[in-house]
This record gives structure tokens, sequence and C-alpha cells, in this order.
């Protein structure tokens, strides 16, 4: 079997402290310190409103792209919550995510969720 080197972190918190702790601090840290070959941070949810609203987690998703973190986010919730232009002007792929998930789910692929 082969050895997975791709890291999904699913962040639905709306909690600014999760989010820099553990969130940016690991997924940062991951490719940095080479624990993963691959990061892909998946935001979804409350985590979608504190970025479009807070500078400071805007910062850090800069942060986390310019380490080499894949930075994306759920459509449905950035339309819904009026943060679709925000991300999209941060770099972040803004995609429907339901189908993808549920291929990473199906693969067994290493799916963090906070």
């Amino acid at each position: 079997m082969s050895e997975k080197t791709h890291l999904y972190v699913l962040w639905t918190s709306g909690d600014p402290a999760a989010a820099e702790k553990m969130v940016f601090m690991y997924t940062i840290n991951s490719l940095i310190n080479g624990w993963w070959e691959n990061v892909t941070l998946i935001v979804w949810g409350a985590a979608t409103k504190l970025v479009s609203e807070n500078p400071g987690m805007q910062e850090k998703v800069k942060e986390a792209i310019d380490a080499g973190v894949h930075v994306t986010a759920c459509k449905a919730c950035a339309d819904q919550l009026g943060a679709t232009e925000t991300l999209e002007n941060l770099k972040v792929e803004v995609k429907y995510w339901g189908v993808p998930l549920t291929e990473v789910l199906k693969a067994d692929e290493k799916l963090l969720t906070i």
C-alpha cells in the first residue's frame, strides 16, 4: 500500500483561536517541515464568514498560500455569506465542494476536521 502524502483540512469553525493556533499553525508548518507533501485547506461554513470579516484571518490565508497551502472554499457557503469576492481577491479557489469532499472521503484520504 502506498503512503498517502496529501492532507486535507476541513475548516468549519468560526473560532479565531482555533484558526490561528491550529488550522494555520499546522497547515503552514506541515509544508515548511515536510510533514506532508501537499496540504489542502477547505474553508467551509462559519470559517468562511470569519475569513471574510477578519483582516487578521485574511493575512493568515495569504501566509498559508505563500507557504504552499492550497486554500479553497465552498462556493455555496461563500455565496450565501456574501464572501465570494473577498475570498477570490485573496486568491482562494472558490468551488462547490460537496462532490469533491465525498470523493476524498470515499478514497479514504487523510482528512482533518476543525
